[in-house]
């Protein structure tokens, strides 16, 4: 997959909407691609908006989306989570920083009463609802058992006591979803922060101004932990 823009054209940096957005605000304002309180996009419908940078503009997306557009080549550089990384696994991408930020896990749930051992005689085969079917596929490969995938983009909490699955495997925080819905966690299949994203043809094709936006996110981190 190429990258296929103007070597004037200012980088694109995608971001993912919602709480790693928030969470993110501070690096970015580190990093000086936002002034002191600017909100990001705020009071715009835009998708689309410059930084404080001349030569970098922003686009929001969703989550699931940003290592796409990455892959892709309309975006040359983004935040995503581990757990999209880890479900897409795209060649074009390269991940060069951990940002700490977005601390979550993919994990298994299950109805408080479900008492039966996955990978047992009785659970060789289960139906798993998630909006992760790569991870939930090789996760349950290894351990021998056929997993029937149900895919779903949301609502995953339902779907046990809908009888559309047994279980789930979902993205967790706090838990309070799960226990508000009958389930509980019981098992982490990979704990998930958020990484810095770069297509690998643009980090050949414009070197210096992808690895000046690398040490900007760097610096911006060190400078956190200070």
């Amino acid at each position: 997959m190429s990258c296929h823009t103007s070597p004037n054209a200012p980088l694109i940096l995608a971001l993912p909407k919602g709480r790693i957005l928030k969470a993110l605000g501070p690096v970015l304002e580190r990093a000086g691609l936002f002034s002191d309180g600017q909100g990001i996009g705020e009071g715009t419908r835009s998708l689309r908006f410059p930084t404080s940078d001349p030569n970098l503009d922003v686009v929001r997306v969703r989550s699931f989306d940003v290592a796409t557009f990455v892959a892709y080549g309309g975006a040359q550089i983004g935040v995503c989570g581990a757990d999209v990384l880890m479900e897409f696994d795209y060649p074009e991408i390269y991940a060069p920083l951990d940002l700490g930020i977005g601390a979550c896990r993919v994990s298994i749930a299950r109805p408080k009463n479900m008492t039966e051992t996955i990978g047992d005689a009785a659970s060789s085969q289960i139906r798993v609802a998630t909006k992760y079917p790569a991870i939930t596929r090789r996760h349950f490969a290894a351990r021998g058992v056929n997993a029937e995938i149900v895919h779903l983009h949301g609502a995953m909490e339902l779907a046990p006591n809908l009888d559309l699955a047994n279980i789930i495997v979902d993205l967790v925080d706090t838990g309070s979803t799960l226990r508000a819905n009958g389930l509980h966690e019981t098992e982490v299949i990979a704990h998930v922060t958020s990484r810095l994203i770069v297509n690998r043809v643009a980090l050949k094709t414009q070197p210096e101004a992808i690895k000046a936006l690398i040490e900007r996110f760097r610096n911006a981190l060190q400078e956190s932990a200070a």
